[in-house]
């Protein structure tokens, strides 16, 4: 498939502040008026619920400082932080798990950071076996983690293998040799293919390569580089974030010379460039920032519906809870969001003390549960029948969106959309543009408030940006 052409100015139009929409009311909208006895109540309530769970680890630690980082990370050689670090993690897991029922079946586990492998792999094993102890895993659970190729060991890779993962992401980015030393960021091909070969010599059979569109130095001719060696490996999936530059917010990014960045067009042009090649070497554009082979489970959940968006991105587990443990770490049942503190040091002595280490969150109404319906079904299945949406929330849909009805004969016009009877779809240039897409659904938008870290623009989790 080749991109549709469009001019610039098309992109300056839809190149706007957008959420990422990983969850719905964002994080932008979480308060500390839930707090943990809110959270706490809520995690009683959901012990009945029927629904099975995802767990999420936060472990935020990492060797070295990459320059366009945007997660909740320390970077330190100190490895005595992590061991104390993952010791109150196991005691906040014994906090959740005794109040949400560890009887519950786990679908899911995902480990982010910061990176999981700084752990060294006695403690990845240790780590998991906690998990195993504390909830009841099912026998077919996805169970993921995200690795840096740089300090990693075949004994990590071996680890994670023992312990029953079967998804490992590997935070590639760009193979260029120069884009790599302006991000702080060194790691060969050769270092890629090494790792690649590790983990499928221990039988993992899903690995997700990170890309990022929009570093400095980057241009089309060393990107396709990039491209066309990723391509040779091929790796199950790929996620090709675009950064977000954004100095004020992450100081550290400072340290990136903004005048070797991308222009917008030149943005454009790696984007063009990206989504042409990955569909031409047999990957399925799902929307956004993410491709996958045509066998891969992702493809297969967005064209049965059953794909869903959660704050690990898109997943093919839907109605699970998420139980997400560590500083920053973000949890969601039906009715709620649960946001954990930040700051290291009030992370420790809340869960030492005995207490859910919650700084924020947020009850969901029923009216975010009906236009958080709306969104997830524009950015999983892409398309939304008006009619049956309509009887399924025994609303009028023109009526109860009417507000957004200019917008979105706009966006039609403009070839984002296509209306074929009652049915709303996504086109091919949509695809690119799901966040303003969304937009149209969300009933919470806060005009002129300053850019969030969940609040950057058109791709996902920790690098989105406009194009």
């Amino acid at each position: 498939m080749v991109i549709m052409e469009f001019p610039t100015s098309f992109v300056h139009k839809y190149s706007k502040a957008a959420p990422r929409y990983t969850s719905y009311p964002t994080a932008l909208h979480f308060h500390t008026g839930f707090d943990a006895a809110a959270w706490q109540h809520e995690l009683q309530a959901s012990r009945d619920s029927g629904r099975d769970i995802s767990l999420y680890a936060h472990i935020p630690f990492c060797d070295t400082l990459c320059y366009y980082c945007g997660c909740n990370m320390v970077a330190t050689r100190d490895y005595s932080k992590a061991e104390r670090y993952l010791e109150v993690l196991l005691q906040e897991m014994a906090l959740v798990a005794d109040t949400a029922s560890a009887d519950r079946l786990v679908r899911q586990m995902h480990w982010g950071g910061g990176t999981p492998t700084y752990l060294k792999p006695d403690d990845l094993v240790k780590l998991h076996q906690a998990f195993a102890r504390r909830f009841r895993m099912a026998d077919d659970a996805e169970i993921g983690c995200e690795m840096d190729p740089r300090e990693l060991t075949r004994a990590h890779v071996d680890a994670l293998a023992s312990c029953g993962f079967n998804r490992l992401s590997l935070g590639v980015q760009d193979l260029d040799t120069q884009v790599q030393e302006a991000i702080n960021r060194i790691q060969s091909q050769d270092l890629i293919e090494q790792v690649y070969g590790w983990i499928r010599d221990a039988g993992i059979n899903s690995i997700n390569f990170d890309l990022i569109i929009g570093l400095p130095h980057q241009t089309p001719e060393r990107f396709a580089r990039t491209l066309d060696a990723v391509i040779a490996m091929a790796p199950d999936r790929l996620a090709v974030f675009n950064y977000a530059h954004v100095p004020w917010m992450k100081k550290h990014q400072r340290l990136i010379p903004e005048a070797a960045l991308p222009t917008l067009d030149q943005r454009l042009e790696l984007l063009r460039m990206t989504l042409d090649r990955l569909t031409a070497a047999g990957y399925v554009h799902i929307g956004m920032d993410h491709y996958a082979k045509p066998e891969d489970e992702l493809v297969r959940a967005q064209q049965q519906g059953s794909l869903y968006r959660n704050f690990q991105g898109y997943t093919t587990h839907k109605d699970c809870d998420i139980l997400a443990l560590g500083a920053s770490a973000i949890s969601q049942t039906k009715n709620a969001y649960a946001q954990n503190t930040k700051v290291l040091s009030e992370y420790r002595d809340a869960v030492t003390a005995g207490r859910l280490p919650i700084e924020r969150g947020l009850h969901v109404t029923p009216e975010d549960q009906l236009r958080r319906a709306a969104i997830t079904q524009m950015m999983c299945e892409l398309r939304l029948d008006k009619r049956a949406f309509s009887a399924a929330w025994n609303i009028d849909f023109d009526d109860y969106f009417a507000a957004a009805l200019p917008q979105m004969e706009e966006m039609q016009q403009d070839g984002l959309l296509a209306l074929q009877g009652d049915e709303l779809r996504v086109t091919e240039i949509g695809r690119l543009f799901l966040r303003n897409i969304a937009m149209l659904f969300d009933g919470r938008q806060m005009e002129g408030k300053p850019l969030s870290s969940d609040q950057t623009i058109q791709v996902q989790p920790r690098y989105s940006n406009s194009i």
